[in-house]
């Protein structure tokens, strides 16, 4: 064995007594810590860790409605392109942008001296016409009886027939030239087809119109009531007529409940809705399905070309409820760990059938009462101890609403 204590080569003096004792407390530290790491448990330096203590929370039903959203554009009942159906120049506008007409109210004036011109040439032809007509109906009488009395042949007198029929035809023409310029003339009045607000209205007093004109003068939409067009993926179309009873689409979509309308800014809509109609097919680029629902909108609220989203509901009774928090997905699987005996937790998948900000509704995976791991899910494994904090359900569904 060395000694300890060594000289030192320059003094050939050993050390001092009280620094020997310092050296030798030293050692003897060491080596008692190496014998303390030795003596633990083998395999594991440390020491055993004890089991985690985590809360609990019983599976419990409720009652509840949650809602399914859907992107959704709105648009009046009526949505009228006002187009002129005769060129001209705009003489008069009746009306203001936003304003609100009713059904039968003028709305725009174009020059009609042209087409009073052709009215009147029209008449003229037709005032020529009929004097035709009488000229060949006195010809036809004056030829009558002289066939009867054989003094001219009948030949002459079908000719003279032909003439009056030749006449009437061209006064019927003349006739409808009138009617046409008529309407033309009528034509330069545009009216509201119907009671609504106006829109933008591009064209100013003295802009040439026309029927070809691409843009209209402009749209009226009546929006005493919304229609709020949404559209359903396949798979919600599954569950929407699995949701609702009824042999066919017409039957399940009358069952529907009045349907919420969330406004761009997220505001609920003050009035509810009913879906009425659907698309009789997919559309092959999106693979959706168009629904229609109905909004009442006698203050005028809400315009065409307004967006929003229609909210329907889904209606639980005592439907199991699993906090989102004590779940984790694995593949698009939602599992739980559920505390069984002896404190050891096991994974469960559930089957999830709708879902609120807080909670999932269960179909199947778990069962009333079942105990399941609230939080901390994240560092468990399949088989491991704990040791359970339970938390009551009522004071969960307090401290969480079911919302």
């Amino acid at each position: 064995m060395q000694p300890l204590l060594k000289m030192n080569r320059r003094t050939k003096q050993s050390l001092p007594v009280r620094h020997q004792l310092i050296l030798l407390g030293g050692i003897l530290a060491i080596v008692g810590l190496y014998a303390c790491g030795s003596s633990a448990a083998p395999g594991n330096a440390y020491g055993a860790m004890p089991p985690p203590q985590l809360p609990v929370v019983p599976v419990t039903t409720t009652n509840a409605t949650t809602y399914r959203e859907y992107p959704a554009s709105l648009e009046g009942k009526v949505n009228v392109e006002i187009r002129p159906q005769v060129e001209g120049y705009l003489e008069k506008i009746y009306v203001d942008e936003g304003a609100y007409v009713k059904a039968g109210q003028p709305l725009f004036k174009i020059d009609a001296r042209v087409y009073n011109e052709q009215l009147n040439s029209a008449q003229s032809t037709l005032s020529a016409a009929q004097a035709n007509v009488a000229k060949a109906k006195v010809e036809v009488d004056r030829l009558v009886p002289l066939v009867e009395n054989k003094v001219i042949s009948e030949v002459q007198l079908k000719t003279a027939r032909a003439a009056y029929d030749a006449a009437v035809a061209a006064a019927d023409q003349a006739k409808a030239t009138v009617g046409n310029a008529q309407i033309n003339i009528g034509y330069t009045l545009i009216k509201a087809p119907a009671s609504g607000y106006i829109g933008r209205i591009p064209f100013k007093i003295g802009a040439l119109v026309g029927k070809n004109e691409s843009q209209p003068l402009t749209l009226l939409s009546d929006v005493n009531e919304i229609y709020a067009y949404f559209s359903l993926s396949e798979p919600d179309f599954l569950a929407f007529k699995q949701q609702f009873a009824g042999n066919t689409i017409e039957e399940k979509v009358r069952k529907v409940p009045p349907v919420e309308l969330v406004l761009a800014d997220n505001s609920l809509y003050n009035q509810k809705g009913k879906v009425g109609t659907i698309e009789g097919q997919f559309d092959k680029t999106t693979g959706a399905i168009s629904f229609r629902a109905t909004f009442p909108n006698a203050g005028g609220i809400l315009r065409t070309g307004n967006t929003g989203k229609v909210r329907i509901p889904q209606l639980f009774n005592e439907a199991l409820i699993v906090p989102q928090e004590s779940t984790f997905e694995i593949q698009d699987k939602v599992f739980v760990f559920v505390v069984g005996d002896s404190n050891k937790v096991a994974t469960r998948p559930i089957t999830v059938s709708g879902k609120t900000t807080n909670y999932y509704f269960v179909e199947s995976g778990v069962k009333k009462g079942d105990k399941i791991v609230f939080s901390g899910v994240g560092n468990l494994q399949e088989g491991m101890s704990i040791v359970p904090q339970p938390i009551s359900a009522d004071s969960l569904l307090k401290a969480k609403p079911l919302k």
